[in-house]
């Protein structure tokens, strides 16, 4: 009989820590489990075991003159790739395209309307459902999709009732005053900033044009409003050409071990106890 073909491992994920022994500890094997790589038997039997996935959701959006279109569907992607690894919670491939058309005229960014992604993300959880999947973890890139996927995880609690749906952050699990970012003001605009440039000189510094890193002084407002109005080169935040990659490893590291953490607590918690109603099952 000829030999199977060996599965690729993929990709070691960028990070200081210790893998193989937070593995042990939080139920994975230290290497990702990628959905896509699996075939649909593998699948079922992934789906019965393990009973959650993950999905990361980015955007592809302008993040400045020295900043790929990609920041946040990659950074997204690698935390995520990091948890399954450190959980062996199966990851799906991104969602690549975020809520992004508050950005402006800069050019590059392609958007989706939050109604499209709403139904994007039903969709995805909906096909995810059939196959067995009955716990969702919605791992957010772009801080401006957060209203879709919020409302998209409470369709999804209704419509499945035996399905858990949570949209976080890849930041959530630790307070984000904690976050360095250097930047004061602008709650959701801090974009392209000192954080998100040290990250990507972490995990892809081939695609940082640090010759062309420029900051934006950041002010405070109570209204949000569109990056083409509040800044002029598509930054926020201070002291971008101050990143380095050693602050974005660490940061990186944070992230991932804190969602790691509470994902694996979560996919393990109990499910509320039915007869805590008496007589609502009949």
């Amino acid at each position: 009989m000829p030999s199977e073909t060996p599965v690729p491992s993929p990709p070691p994920v960028a990070t200081g820590l210790d893998i193989a022994s937070l593995a042990a500890e939080l139920g994975g094997t230290g290497s990702p489990v990628l959905w896509e790589a699996l075939t649909w038997e593998e699948a079922e039997s992934t789906a019965s075991a393990l009973n959650a996935v993950i999905i990361p959701v980015g955007a592809t959006e302008q993040h400045g003159p020295h900043l790929p279109l990609a920041v946040d569907t990659i950074i997204c992607e690698e935390v995520a790739r990091g948890v399954s690894a450190l959980t062996g919670v199966p990851v799906v491939p991104p969602l690549s395209f975020g809520v992004s058309a508050s950005h402006g005229d800069f050019g590059g960014t392609v958007a989706l309307r939050p109604e499209t992604m709403i139904a994007v993300v039903e969709d995805v959880i909906d096909s995810l459902h059939a196959s067995g999947i009955r716990q969702f973890i919605l791992l957010n890139g772009h801080i401006w999709n957060n209203g879709a996927l919020d409302v998209s995880a409470e369709k999804l609690r209704v419509r499945h009732r035996d399905a858990r749906v949570r949209a976080l952050g890849y930041v959530t699990m630790y307070p984000g005053p904690e976050v360095d970012g250097h930047v004061q003001y602008g709650r959701a605009l801090m974009h392209a900033n000192f954080f998100e440039t040290s990250v990507m000189l972490h995990l892809r510094p081939e695609l940082v044009r640090m010759e062309r890193a420029t900051s934006h002084i950041d002010m405070d407002s109570f209204w949000d409003y569109r990056m083409d109005q509040v800044s002029e080169t598509g930054v926020w935040g201070r002291d971008v050409a101050d990143a380095r990659a050693e602050h974005g490893g660490a940061e990186f590291d944070r992230c991932l071990l804190t969602t790691a953490r509470a994902v694996a607590a979560a996919v393990r918690e109990p499910w509320p106890d039915p007869t805590h109603r008496p007589g609502a099952m009949a």
